[in-house]
């Protein structure tokens, strides 16, 4: 966790991008804790949406969701979190913003942001996965996305625009899409490789055709 908070203190700001026309604001949680099960090594909580969900049921993605009238989206993701997970909103640290993002398919605008767990060994097996809304809680650790083979991008097409589209293999599951980004952009921070003069990843093209099976 120490590089995590060393690297989120030090990190350029994120770069946001223009709210589109009726885009619904979000936010998500990225919540990192110093994991007792892999000697201490940084882990993320990550959900597999229900796949009684409408839009992107069976993914896996962050705690997070939509933003309601007068709320903070800081709030926004704790509050989220909380529903979906049962993460006591009281022991979450903010560490700061990953670039933020807009969908293709649910037309989001996404602030995702990055924060710690404190007192893990108390506080993670409280944590309760709301079956309505999350299939499977997922404790990744850090040091598993950058392992050879784990990452890979593609380049795919969304009507007249070409977008590359980020992939993490993880067991028993594919993360993809905006939380792929994210978590590529996080990554890059903690490593020292992210260039924030880069293009942002985003996914905003009109009339988007995905894979079947990757759609909403």
């Amino acid at each position: 966790m120490a590089e995590i908070r060393a690297a989120m203190a030090t990190a350029a700001s994120p770069r946001a991008q223009d709210v589109a026309d009726g885009a619904l604001r979000s936010a998500v949680l990225a919540a990192f804790y110093d994991d007792v099960d892999r000697d201490g090594r940084a882990s993320v909580v990550l959900t597999r949406r229900s796949k009684n969900l409408r839009n992107h049921s069976g993914e896996v993605s962050f705690p997070g969701g939509r933003q309601e009238p007068g709320e903070e989206l800081w709030v926004t993701a704790l509050r989220e979190a909380e529903e979906e997970i049962a993460l006591d909103r009281t022991a979450v640290v903010y560490l700061g913003e990953l670039d933020h993002l807009r969908t293709v398919t649910s037309r989001s605008w996404i602030v995702p942001y990055v924060a710690e767990i404190t007192d893990p060994h108390v506080v993670i097996p409280t944590l309760q996965a709301a079956p309505d809304e999350v299939e499977l809680m997922l404790h990744v650790g850090l040091d598993e996305l950058l392992k050879d083979g784990v990452f890979h991008e593609e380049l795919w097409t969304f009507g007249e625009y070409t977008r590359p589209v980020f992939f993490f293999e993880i067991e028993g599951d594919t993360v993809w899409g905006a939380t792929a980004a994210m978590l590529r952009n996080l990554l890059s921070i903690v490593t020292g490789t992210h260039d924030p003069n880069a293009e942002i990843s985003h996914w905003d093209a009109p009339n988007a055709v995905l894979p079947t099976g990757l759609g909403e």
